[in-house]
């Protein structure tokens, strides 16, 4: 089916004849920007190698672009009604694979398992960020992502040590990947429009983190107690949240690192490794 939905009225009539009414709750915001498109499917650099994952798909204007250059697209669409139109509409293709599920609820490792190399997708507004962290936290993150996010949520995740945008969020993404802001998006570039203004941001893996698993788990733990006290400097925290000898562990720690007067949005990704290492 060949069909051009990055128009307003064409994916209003589209919306209409399946009976659709975006969602505000399902974050239904749908691409109706060619130029943005275009940038989007650039920076995600899909070659023939990749296997990609795509949430959300919607009327499949993303996938039409992703399944020019990819060996197979995945795509998990929540929407009962956007999924069975996405079987009619791609139905003789055999390199997609359509999932009917809200992704929040699936087995990422399993998910991930099919050899997804990148992620491609316009999140959600409402639940953009779980899935990004279910995916970063994953045994085996996909090598690369690239998404459209809400403007804040861009600056949260890209956001240097120091920058008062940053908190457990960027730390989290952080610890997997390299983030990169590429491109701010006009609410205009959606119907129907959103409220607030939209960024593509790029997220290319990192293995300089912690190697093993309990390290993760060890790493997401801390940073979690930390960042419940954000305005407290890192030798209050560990006396707060740590008793015995783990307390004075912590606090020999911070000291070798020269960090017991910092903020928790202070510390680096490698700091917070070293500080992980040294505890374990």
């Amino acid at each position: 089916m060949n069909l051009n939905l990055t128009r307003p009225t064409e994916i209003r009539a589209a919306l209409d004849a399946l009976g659709v009414r975006p969602s505000k709750a399902l974050g239904q915001n749908f691409l109706a920007d060619q130029n943005i498109l275009r940038i989007l499917l650039e920076t995600a650099e899909v070659t023939p190698d990749d296997v990609v994952l795509e949430i959300g798909p919607g009327l499949g204007v993303v996938t039409e672009g992703l399944l020019r250059a990819a060996r197979t697209v995945v795509a998990v669409e929540k929407d009962r009604r956007l999924h069975a139109f996405l079987v009619e509409r791609f139905g003789e293709e055999r390199r997609l694979e359509l999932i009917h599920a809200d992704l929040l609820e699936l087995d990422v490792a399993a998910l991930l398992a099919k050899g997804i190399t990148c992620v491609v997708a316009n999140l959600p507004y409402s639940v953009g960020c779980r899935m990004l962290v279910n995916l970063a936290a994953a045994r085996r993150p996909p090598g690369r992502m690239v998404v459209t996010v809400q403007r804040e949520v861009a600056e949260r995740l890209a956001a240097a040590p120091g920058a008062s945008e940053r908190g457990l969020l960027s730390t989290w993404l952080q610890l997997a990947y390299r983030v990169r802001v590429v491109k701010r998006v006009s609410h205009a570039c959606f119907w129907p429009r959103p409220e607030v203004g939209s960024a593509i941001v790029r997220l290319d893996g990192r293995d300089d983190g912690l190697p093993d698993e309990r390290s993760r788990q060890a790493f997401y733990e801390l940073t979690r107690r930390a960042f419940m006290h954000r305005r407290k400097q890192m030798s209050a925290i560990a006396g707060r949240v740590l008793r015995g000898a783990a307390r004075q562990a912590a606090a020999d720690a911070l000291s070798s690192l020269g960090l017991a007067g910092a903020r928790p949005q202070d510390l680096s990704v490698a700091d917070w490794c070293a500080l992980v290492r040294l505890l374990r």
